[in-house]
C-alpha cells in the first residue's frame, strides 16, 4: 500500500440552547431602539431556541482516523456555549452582553471567541447560529481592519 497525503476533512457537531434577550442599544434613545429594533425591544425580552452548529477542520488522523476526538468537541461546546448561555437570559446573565447587542451575529461573535479559547489553534472553522429556522448567522472568525 503506497503512502497517502495527509486528508484533510471538516467536522460538525450542533447542541440547542434556550435563551432570551433584549435587542436594545445603549448607544440610541428609547425611540430610537423602538424604531430599529421592534416588537424585539420589548422591555421585558423575548426567547429563543437557538441551534449552533460548530464546524473544525483539520488533517484527518491517519491512527485513529478521525479530525477530532467528538467527545472532546461535545465537552468543548458544552463549556463555551451550553453552560455561559443555556436557560439564560443574555443581556443580564452573561457579562459580554452587558455592553454588547445580543444579536445573533454577536452571539456567534461570543461564542467563537469562546470557543477560540479551548481548542487547538487553527481547527475552528465557523460557527452557524440558527435564531430561527428562518435567520441564520455564520461566522468564520473574520474581522475588518479599523481605518
Amino acid at each position: 500500500m503506497s503512502p497517502r497525503s495527509a486528508r484533510l476533512a471538516r467536522l460538525s457537531r450542533s447542541v440547542t440552547f434556550s435563551a432570551c434577550h433584549r435587542l436594545h442599544s445603549k448607544s440610541l434613545s428609547d425611540e430610537e431602539n423602538l424604531k430599529l429594533f421592534g416588537k424585539c425591544n420589548n422591555p421585558n425580552g423575548h426567547g429563543h431556541n437557538y441551534k449552533v452548529v460548530v464546524t473544525v477542520r483539520g488533517e484527518i488522523d491517519p491512527v485513529s482516523g478521525m479530525v477530532m476526538n467528538l467527545t472532546d468537541l461535545k465537552e468543548y461546546m458544552q463549556a463555551a456555549i451550553m453552560e455561559p448561555l443555556d436557560h439564560k437570559n443574555l443581556d443580564k446573565d452573561v457579562p459580554y452582553f452587558s455592553e454588547v447587542v445580543s444579536t445573533t451575529e454577536n452571539v456567534a461573535v461570543f461564542i467563537w471567541d469562546s470557543l477560540q479559547q479551548l481548542l487547538p489553534q487553527g481547527v475552528l472553522y465557523k460557527v452557524e447560529v440558527h435564531e430561527t429556522e428562518q435567520n441564520v448567522v455564520v461566522y468564520k472568525g473574520e474581522e475588518t481592519i479599523v481605518k
